[in-house]
């Protein structure tokens, strides 16, 4: 794991190379006073010598401003470097984020992965400018320290520095114990994110059941959960502080008796005497720097372990020997294709339909039928457990996912608009398009005429998840999307469900241009949308029971015709209708 975090210094290598250098130099700095203090005390103030007092003041302060210069730099570019870490930790977290099938959102919380990649990324850019930097002026400190009071005396460093070997055995003995509390706390950090994101996007659903008591209740309750685990992480740094604290403690009490043992029994003088008070006092800096270091190695290590369970899980990848779809004409077969999802019932059992190219399919039925599903499996945003899908003959497993997701088109029953303005989400669509293609796209929507009566036009901010607009505006937003992306296969999955009947009916006019000489599936509840379809697959949860035209499918009396005329059919067939 070390080794994976000590690659990201790789393109920052310069930047680490002067921040290590700068912790050198300031490590040398602060075994100047000791030492001149005691040249001073043993020679220069007997012999009342006051020019080479002024001459090493005037050097000891030539040693600070260095010193200052240093320090500004550790402080400065070490949080740049740290800063610039942080950056392509997110990066590769983001991007590879982006590359992760349907099926890990579908059992990940928003809030859990946000934890991830805002607070873990930040520990960990604190580790990676302050950990190398502290470990190495630390250990510069400790072995230059040891090496000049060898010089004074041998024996008496031995004493002191023997104190040193069991503090970094305190340390590791409380290292798991950190590292354990420390995990516990990020996931509990990552729970009340999502409860968070949670309550925030459905305050309205909130407000109007009058259950913010609820809501309260139930982030009181996570927020308390973070409390203890964050209480026990804290009882395990206070073990940890306190125990080192009484460690240094005792070296600096060793040291007053032990130097002042050896200056009584006349083996140091006073200047060595002072000098090594003096080394005690500034080498239980570097100690307590180390032990710093432990803790922000279990804090910052640990987020890095998340970040990494992040990095493992296996991405969308295209098949070895994968080739760009072109040229689409639009032939669509599923054969005997089943699926589930992980964990869950069946969801799809056998299905095989034959669309030809440029030819409108729709697919009614009961909820719970596994329509959407079904269309889920042609941009691969899930894999079939059995059976194959094929577009022009060909898996589609054997095409690159851009090609594939590129050629399909997909206005989905559930809108999603991006907080911003209307044109970035028309552009969605093709972000090269020009300003007057983005404006035909809206015509064709239906939607043109009402945003050019906004004051700010194509420019105003619709809000998160298009909070300013309606449900009937967010779909007309999302078709002019589809329209100006122009693909040669298109999903419509309940695309005018939110549209009142005037403004369906002039959308579906459009739909119905748009599917000129294209693919089209099309997911409906409302029958009266789809009756103009070149077939109508009836879906449920017990496979295909139709199939065929509106008129054929109404001439058979079987349950499309019992859709249609909102007859009674039998219950086996009619548990889960919804919406007909």
């Amino acid at each position: 794991m070390l080794l994976k975090f000590a690659r990201y210094y790789r393109p920052h290598l310069k930047l680490f190379i002067f921040d290590m250098t700068c912790a050198f130099v300031t490590a040398v700095c602060n075994m100047f006073y000791p030492m001149i203090t005691r040249r001073m005390i043993n020679t220069y103030v007997p012999s009342r010598a006051m020019n080479m007092i002024a001459v090493w003041a005037a050097a000891l302060l030539a040693v600070y401003v260095v010193k200052a210069a240093m320090v500004y730099s550790i402080q400065y570019y070490g949080h740049t470097m740290g800063v610039s870490i942080q950056l392509d930790i997110r990066r590769d977290a983001f991007g590879h984020l982006q590359r992760l099938p349907f099926s890990y959102f579908d059992r990940t919380q928003t809030g859990g992965i946000m934890s991830r990649i805002i607070n873990d990324t930040f520990e960990i850019a604190e580790l990676a400018h302050h950990g190398p930097e502290d470990l190495f002026l630390s250990i510069v400190l400790l072995i230059g320290s040891f090496v000049l009071l060898s010089t004074m005396d041998v024996a008496l460093t031995v004493i002191i520095y023997a104190f040193i070997p069991i503090l970094f055995f305190f340390a590791y003995r409380q290292r798991k114990n950190l590292s354990r509390t420390s995990m516990k706390s990020r996931a509990q950090i990552g729970e009340v994110n999502a409860d968070l994101q949670n309550s925030i996007a459905g305050v309205r659903v909130a407000k109007a059941f009058e259950t913010s008591e609820h809501e309260r209740e139930r982030f009181q309750s996570g927020n308390r959960s973070y409390a203890r685990a964050r209480n026990l992480q804290y009882k395990a740094m206070a073990e940890f502080s306190s125990g080192t604290g009484l460690i240094i403690d005792l070296l600096m009490l060793a040291t007053l008796f032990a130097g002042g043992f050896f200056a009584y029994l006349g083996r140091i003088g006073p200047g060595e005497f002072t000098a090594y008070l003096l080394f005690a006092g500034l080498f239980t800096e570097p100690i307590k720097k180390l032990i710093n270091f432990v803790e922000q190695l279990q804090t910052g290590m640990t987020g890095f372990v998340r970040i990494q369970e992040l990095l493992a899980e296996p991405p969308e990848a295209d098949t070895p020997g994968a080739v760009d779809l072109r040229d689409v004409r639009g032939a669509i077969s599923f054969e005997r294709v089943s699926f589930h999802y992980d964990g869950g019932e069946r969801v799809l059992c056998d299905i095989s339909i034959d669309i030809a190219p440029g030819e409108t399919v729709a697919l009614v039925g009961p909820s719970g039928g596994g329509k959407t599903t079904l269309c889920h499996l042609l941009p691969r945003f899930y894999e079939p457990y059995s059976g194959r899908v094929t577009i022009d003959g060909r898996n589609i497993r054997e095409y690159t996912l851009y090609s594939l997701r590129g050629s399909i088109g997909i206005v989905q029953q559930d809108t999603y608009i991006f907080a911003g303005t209307i044109r970035d989400n028309i552009a969605y669509g093709d972000f090269e398009a020009t300003d007057e293609m983005i404006r035909d796209a809206a015509e064709k929507a239906q939607i043109g005429e009402f945003i050019e009566s906004l004051p700010e036009g194509f420019d105003t901010y619709v809000g998160e998840r298009g909070v300013t607009l309606s449900g009937g505006q967010k779909q007309r937003i999302a078709i002019a999307r589809i329209f100006l992306k122009n693909p040669r296969i298109l999903i419509l999955d309940e695309a005018t469900s939110a549209l009142d009947n005037a403004t369906e009916v002039a959308i579906q006019c459009s739909l119905e241009k748009l599917s000129v000489g294209r693919t089209t599936i099309v997911v409906a509840h409302r029958l009266s949308t789809v009756r103009n379809a070149d077939k109508i697959v009836v879906l449920t949860e017990n496979g295909i029971e139709e199939e065929g035209t509106h008129e054929e499918l109404v001439g058979r009396g079987g349950l499309y015709a019992m859709l249609w005329g909102g007859g009674k059919h039998p219950a086996d067939k009619l548990a889960r209708v919804s919406g007909a």
